[in-house]
C-alpha cells in the first residue's frame, strides 16, 4: 500500500529529476525552492540519489566557484525518472477527473444565477 507521505516523496524525487534534466547546474538552493521543500531535505534527497546511482556529481566547468557541482541523471536515474513520471502521470488524472467530477456534483448544486457570478468573479479575477 502507497501511503499519502510516499507519495509525496515519490513527487519531489520526480520534480528532482525532471528539474536536473534540464538544469543539471541548479544548486541546492534553487531547487529546495522549485521543488518547495527545505534546502537539507534537498541535500538528504541528492545524496540519496546519488548513492542509489540515479545521480553523478560533476564538476560545473562554468562555475567560478570550482566548488560548485552539477547534477546529471546517470542511465539508471533517466529509467527511474520515466517510471515516476507514469506514476505521476496517472495519479494526476486520476486526481483531475476526481476533481471534474466533484465541480460537476458542486454546479448541479447552484441556480444559474450563482454560476454566472462564479464565472464573472472568475474572468475578472476577484
Amino acid at each position: 500500500m502507497t501511503t499519502q507521505r510516499d507519495k509525496l516523496r515519490e513527487d519531489v524525487r520526480f520534480r528532482i529529476l525532471r528539474l536536473l534534466q534540464d538544469n543539471p547546474e541548479m544548486s541546492q538552493r534553487e531547487l529546495a525552492s522549485a521543488v518547495g521543500v527545505s534546502t537539507g531535505g534537498i541535500h538528504y534527497v541528492l545524496n540519496a540519489l546519488v548513492e542509489k546511482g540515479i545521480l553523478k556529481l560533476a564538476n560545473f566547468t562554468a562555475a567560478e566557484d570550482k566548488r560548485r557541482y552539477a547534477y546529471k541523471l546517470t542511465p539508471k536515474g533517466i529509467a527511474e525518472k520515466a517510471r515516476l513520471t507514469r506514476k505521476f502521470l496517472i495519479r494526476k488524472m486520476a486526481e483531475y477527473e476526481a476533481l471534474k467530477a466533484e465541480i460537476e456534483a458542486v454546479r448541479a448544486d447552484l441556480s444559474e444565477r450563482e454560476l454566472a457570478e462564479i464565472r464573472t468573479k472568475l474572468k475578472t479575477g476577484s
